[in-house]
């Protein structure tokens, strides 16, 4: 029964693992593609003028989700990009990583101008050797 024990702990933490990094992989995709949408509207003139300094990205992560009122329509419509900022599944926070478009992509501080990009901020590394952080 021991040795059965033995086998089974690692099995279990290596699938719990990869389920993480599954969802690490899916909410990076999904926070990602909501940040080249929004670039894409405001690329076409749908939030009105641009903020200087934001480059058409959107300021922070909660404008995704709460939205952005379209310029041209008179109904104050709101669009929206995200439905919620998902849970980071190796912090287990909703606090993600930032880098704006003028940052060192290897920088592990956020410039504050705008939201470009997003990663973890989990010290763990994936089973290859690279840090999730990098994903």
């Amino acid at each position: 029964m021991l040795v059965l024990s033995a086998m089974a702990v690692p099995l279990a933490r290596s699938r719990v693992r990869a389920e993480r990094e599954r969802e690490l992989a899916y909410d990076l995709r999904t926070m990602r593609s909501a940040i080249d949408k929004y670039k894409d509207y405001c690329d076409q003139g749908y939030f009105g003028p641009v903020k200087q300094g934001t480059d058409c990205y959107p300021e922070n992560l909660e404008s995704l989700v709460k939205g952005v009122k379209l310029a041209q329509n008179a109904d104050g419509k709101i669009m929206k990009f995200l439905r919620r900022i998902p849970k980071d599944p190796f912090t287990g926070k909703i606090e993600w990583g930032l880098l704006s478009d003028q940052d060192d992509p290897t920088s592990s501080s956020w410039g504050g101008q705008n939201v470009f990009n997003v990663y973890t901020q989990t010290q763990d590394k994936a089973p290859d050797g690279t840090a999730y952080s990098e994903w």
